[in-house]
């Protein structure tokens, strides 16, 4: 009514990594606002209490270190429900915990209420229900006299009491699990909540006097948001761009369809995805200047192509010459059209002999954990693939037409032995072009470690890092605490990793220093840190350590862990956005968060020396 806005929370309490990820909920009272924040790191949010007449400072009410994320008001006010992964299985490497939903009470009077038993509640239940009863026969009868509506209930203001709030804190789920979202039954009683257990997000819900929880509704398998009705007898549940009504009292569900029809301005959409691209990066990318770039000039100059570019594929390609004006990593766009039904080429996991001009495939080398491993018969370097199918192989024809659709399927192999003279036939099943990658990438690890064995007479051990998530964490772990436990030093090898985020835990994983021996009855077994490389290591880096890939030997020298061996890697640590467009066939990367070394230079575009220079001879 006034139109003017006053700010309840300022951005100094929090970072926006992406749109739409800053909730906010108001109080029943509208007094109050419930907000994930973040007063200490970036990556971490409490819950804060924010007052909605932006004159008091925020009350962080969680203070855990944990991440608390989405709060609700309960009970009218009176308390809180968040979800928080305090208590949650955590993952060995990386980033990623399961999650609890926890409720917070503000006042004693309603969390004694909440804390009686079923006995004690049914007989307070009655009382209310008495009083309820005495209320309606005063009103119907000064309605009668005054011939007027009844007014609507108000909302009592909500009663604080902060001191020693950590106090009236209660877990609700019975065990941890990646939750969706979570809502509270309007008279408390029940908590209804989306939890992946098996394939997908289900709806359970756990009836809190009585601690009982059950898995009440198989849902669409996808994460969702679930809002409740006025009254709380249904709950609605959006997943998957689908409409679902839940009835709260015997969990039948149905799903509310709707269609909808547009019409798009295919060039105006285009405009439209150029402007927020360019707009995007002008309000987040890390660095507020932009690296010097006249950023209005280049838009000018780009945007003169649009009335040109009649498909996606060529808009991309525009978009990413205009990021790259910006001479930053994680940029540029992308055109990732579905390819439902379309090629699947099967591979057959083995290596060809390139140079033979006969008939068939001449067999190269055939690679460990490929289908053709577990034949019959075995296969051997030097035999000959003479058909597929019963179709002939011949030099003018791509056999690879004879494997298109045949992944995981059955397929005739016919081959033959020139040596022996022998021809026999074997059905296998080919592997996908990504499963024939992976042991592609298999077999190259296990010759470098085979050379390094080989080179350090047995006394070195060889690990290489593939990514940098939780999965090539324990691959890590698990070779270095196991097969190579008892070599004198190992070689980490990181080329090639294009990032993630795992350079802290790698750090740590490398930097243990032993401190004690444990000796049972004179005997030597183990010592502490239990779970840390105490021994010398060394990093190999190359020109194709990517991100993370960059922060991992940056951090392994900036705690002077060991020397870098190998190529200068490029500085490309920062951390991305990449936002898929309206268009979900588009995409485009952001850095938004930039990493400066302790003198205040960033990372960025800070190339990498090794202590080591070594150029990989192309003969070699």
């Amino acid at each position: 009514a006034s139109k003017k806005i006053r700010i309840v929370l300022p951005g100094k309490y929090n970072y926006s990594y992406s749109d739409g990820d800053k909730t906010c909920q108001w109080s029943p009272d509208g007094k109050y606002f419930l907000v994930p924040f973040s007063p200490n790191m970036i990556f971490s949010s409490d819950i804060a209490l924010v007052n909605a007449d932006g004159k008091s400072e925020p009350i962080n009410l969680t203070q855990s270190g944990y991440d608390d994320e989405n709060p609700k008001w309960a009970f009218n006010g009176n308390a809180m429900i968040w979800e928080s992964d305090k208590q949650g299985n955590r993952s060995h490497g990386s980033w990623g915990s399961e999650s609890d939903v926890y409720i917070m009470f503000f006042n004693e009077e309603n969390w004694l209420k909440f804390n009686m038993t079923k006995e004690e509640y049914e007989i307070l239940k009655e009382e209310e229900k008495e009083k309820e009863k005495n209320k309606e026969k005063d009103k119907k009868t000064e309605t009668k006299e005054k011939d007027e509506e009844i007014p609507d209930e108000k909302i009592e203001p909500v009663k604080f009491e902060l001191l020693y709030i950590e106090d009236r804190t209660k877990r609700l789920t019975i065990n941890s699990s990646d939750i969706s979202d979570a809502i509270l039954s309007k008279d408390g009683e029940k908590l209804f909540y989306l939890s992946k257990f098996e394939k997908g997000y289900d709806l359970w819900v756990n009836t809190i006097r009585e601690n009982t929880t059950k898995l009440e509704s198989k849902m669409t398998g996808y994460a969702g948001n679930l809002v409740l009705n006025k009254k709380g007898d249904f709950l609605f549940l959006s997943a998957d761009k689908n409409l679902t009504k839940i009835n709260t009292s015997d969990y039948s569900k149905k799903t509310i369809s709707f269609t909808a029809q547009t019409f798009l301005n295919y060039q105006a959409e285009r405009e439209y995805m150029f402007e927020h691209v360019w707009r995007q990066m002008l309000q987040k990318f890390y660095s507020k200047d932009m690296h010097g770039v006249d950023w209005k000039f280049y838009k000018k100059e780009y945007e003169k192509f649009l009335p040109h570019i009649n498909n996606n594929f060529d808009f991309a390609e525009m978009l990413s010459e205009m990021l790259g004006e910006l001479n930053a990593s994680h940029t540029g766009s992308g055109y990732n059209p579905s390819n439902n039904g379309g090629d699947n080429t099967g591979e057959l996991g083995v290596l060809l002999d390139f140079n033979f001009a006969g008939k068939g495939l001449k067999i190269e080398e055939v690679i460990e954990k490929s289908p053709l491993k577990f034949t019959k018969k075995e296969i051997k370097p030097g035999f000959i693939i003479e058909k597929i199918d019963g179709i002939e192989i011949t030099p003018d024809n791509d056999y690879y037409q004879l494997l298109n659709q045949k992944v995981d399927k059955p397929v005739l192999l016919s081959f033959y032995n020139p040596e022996k003279n022998e021809r026999w036939n074997e059905i296998i099943k080919p592997i996908s072009a990504g499963k024939l990658n992976q042991l592609l990438y298999e077999r190259w690890v296990e010759k470098r470690r085979q050379e390094t064995y080989k080179l350090s007479n047995g006394k070195i051990g060889y690990i290489h890092v593939q990514g940098m998530n939780s999965q090539s964490f324990r691959t890590i772990y698990s070779d270095l605490m196991g097969k190579e436990f008892n070599m004198d030093a190992v070689v980490v090898d990181t080329r090639y990793n294009h990032g993630g985020w795992l350079h802290d835990d790698l750090t740590t994983l490398l930097d243990g220093t032993k401190y004690i021996d444990f000796v049972p009855r004179g005997q030597d077994f183990g010592f502490d840190p239990i779970n840390k490389w105490v021994k010398p290591s060394v990093v190999l880096v190359c020109e194709g350590n990517y991100s993370d890939g960059h922060a991992f030997p940056f951090a392994y020298r900036a705690l002077e862990l060991g020397k870098i061996v190998g190529m200068p890697v490029p500085g490309t640590m920062t951390a991305v956005w990449w936002e898929t467009l309206l268009d979900k066939t588009l995409f485009f990367g952001m850095p938004q968060v930039g990493a400066r070394d302790l003198s205040g230079k960033f990372l960025e575009n800070q190339q990498l020396e090794p202590d080591f220079k070594v150029f990989n001879d192309y003969n070699e």
